[in-house]
């Protein structure tokens, strides 16, 4: 097909379903469609996509295509739908993601609070069940954080019965959270 062939004669043979007349427009045209359609998308690989698409549907559309219109405009104006509309479905398909990944994170959030709760509650009933001087030891080490010989000097007590103490409460409470391992390297922890 002579490249000087005006737009209405390029018309009138696409739409007759004339292939060398679309494969005209697709060579003439292909390599600046790409190029406009990157201004927007910043990706030479979405673009291709989204121009290979627009000239599928002026192929699919050749019988509404109208004489007066000129085949360049047909296809930066379906280029440029084919993008906004790529852009839309992917604005929705992004925001039903972070939306659904917030939720997921909210969910956790709140499922991990009410948990960590019951466990917090759980370990409050062991170290409340656990012997006087026991307790009382353990509360002066991890809670007020002081150090054995601290303790031992407050209690008039041996270092070595502050470390046997604290060795006994971790024991029953480890026990009772042996499913539990990460909440107890959390717990207590320093």
């Amino acid at each position: 097909m002579d490249s000087s062939m005006d737009s209405e004669k390029l018309v009138t043979a696409l739409k007759h379903g004339d292939e060398l007349a679309f494969e005209f427009l697709f060579n003439r045209y292909y390599k600046s469609l790409v190029a406009f359609i990157t201004t927007y998308t910043r990706s030479t690989e979405l673009s291709e996509d989204i121009v290979q698409q627009s000239f599928i549907l002026l192929w699919n559309k050749k019988e509404d295509l109208q004489l007066k219109r000129s085949p360049k405009n047909y296809l930066y104006t379906i280029a440029y739908n084919q993008f906004v509309d790529h852009h839309r479905k992917s604005i929705r398909k992004n925001d039903f993601l972070e939306e659904l990944r917030y939720e997921f994170l909210q969910n956790s959030i709140e499922e991990n609070d009410e948990l960590l709760e019951k466990r917090i509650n759980k370990l409050k009933t062991i170290i409340e069940k656990l012997p006087p001087k026991c307790k009382r030891i353990l509360i002066m080490s991890k809670q007020e954080g002081l150090k054995y010989k601290e303790i031992a000097d407050k209690l008039d007590i041996s270092p070595r019965t502050v470390e046997e103490q604290v060795r006994i409460a971790f024991k029953k409470i480890r026990k009772a959270f042996e499913e539990d391992n990460l909440f107890l390297f959390f717990m207590f922890k320093k």
